[in-house]
């Protein structure tokens, strides 16, 4: 099981720079960088956030996270608003352009997902998300 679960875990580079490679290939004609489309993904699934919410939800230190965001910003995809919960921490919304830019970009991801999926089964999908997330947090608590 060893062998099995690090060859897992080593897939998961070459995969990942793949998926980003796809990502990136999709961004063409667009004004977006891959991580500025992370800002934007963020933000269409879980509403405005402040800044330090971004970098703990993409696991990235804050003042990237902070310089990907004045690129949304300049870009006109993303804007402050006020945080009531902290004056100083203003929250990053999606703006019209941005919403919509992130959508076409989430659909045409959709049809390579579907391309990437065939031959699997729901259950095998579910299967392989939870031992990735299991060893996601078993590895997190070790750092």
């Amino acid at each position: 099981m060893i062998d099995a679960l690090r060859s897992l875990l080593w897939l998961t580079r070459p995969l990942m720079q793949r998926v980003e490679a796809q990502v990136e290939h999709g961004l063409t004609g667009t004004e977006l960088t891959v991580r500025m489309r992370a800002v934007l993904e963020i933000l269409h699934h879980h509403g405005p956030l402040p800044v330090p919410d971004l970098a703990r939800l993409l696991e990235i230190q804050r003042q990237y996270v902070q310089v990907m965001v004045n690129d949304t910003i300049k870009a006109h995809l993303t804007e402050k608003s006020p945080n009531p919960r902290h004056t100083r921490s203003p929250l990053i919304r999606l703006t019209p352009k941005g919403t919509d830019c992130i959508r076409m970009i989430l659909e045409r991801e959709a049809e390579i997902l579907d391309l990437v999926s065939d031959g699997l089964s729901p259950d095998e999908v579910a299967i392989a998300l939870r031992v990735l997330r299991h060893c996601h947090a078993k590895l997190e608590k070790q750092i």
